[in-house]
């Protein structure tokens, strides 16, 4: 593949610092649905369990239980 061929420009990225900013600013809501999401990927036997519980743990460390 020419490296000339491929225009960054042109894709529809979002800036670094703002992907990181929003990923910052979730709601409670949404880091829970994460979490569930997380420790159902980590509960199955596959490549991303290790990686998902990993995150799970770390999330789970940083957010308020639900009541």
């Amino acid at each position: 593949m020419d490296d000339d061929s491929l225009d960054l420009d042109s894709v529809g990225f979002a800036p670094g610092e703002l992907t990181a900013e929003r990923l910052a600013l979730l709601t409670l809501d949404e880091a829970h649905d994460l979490l569930r999401l997380l420790q159902t990927v980590a509960q199955e036997e596959g490549p991303l369990s290790p990686d998902a519980g990993r995150w799970a743990r770390e999330i789970g460390a940083r957010i308020p239980s639900e009541s």
